[in-house]
């Protein structure tokens, strides 16, 4: 059993920036995979980043690669999400979830603890 609590959700002015974060319990978190999803208004939750158990390995979504930087600090149980240059398509429910089964990065369908979301608004 894992529990995921986000963190650092907030209201912020286009092109700025925010920083996320994503507790978790036990002792296995170097274990596994963990990614970030998103979810807007009226839309479909989707896919932002992932990054491997040891965090050698990390994978974006092309519409925030090269503005978002997914890290881990295996030490304190927490996964991070930096984000920059902020848009107000950017804006909405962030989770962060953890794949249990792989450490390695696998597609989101295998995502299987979930966290309960921090708030994202980006006004323009």
């Amino acid at each position: 059993q894992v529990q995921l609590v986000e963190s650092g959700g907030g209201s912020v002015q286009a092109g700025g920036s925010l920083r996320l974060s994503c507790a978790a319990s036990g002792r296995t978190f170097g274990l596994y995979a963990m990614g970030w999803f998103r979810q807007a208004p009226g839309k479909e939750r989707e896919f932002v980043a992932a990054i491997s158990g040891s965090g050698a390995s990390t994978y974006y979504a092309d519409y925030v690669k090269g503005r978002f930087t997914i890290s881990r600090d295996n030490a304190k149980n927490t996964m991070y999400l930096q984000m920059n240059s902020l848009e107000a398509e950017d804006t909405g429910v962030y989770y962060c979830a953890a794949d249990r089964n792989s450490g390695l990065i696998r597609p989101s369908s295998y995502y299987n603890y979930w966290g309960q979301g921090t708030q994202v608004t980006v006004s323009s």
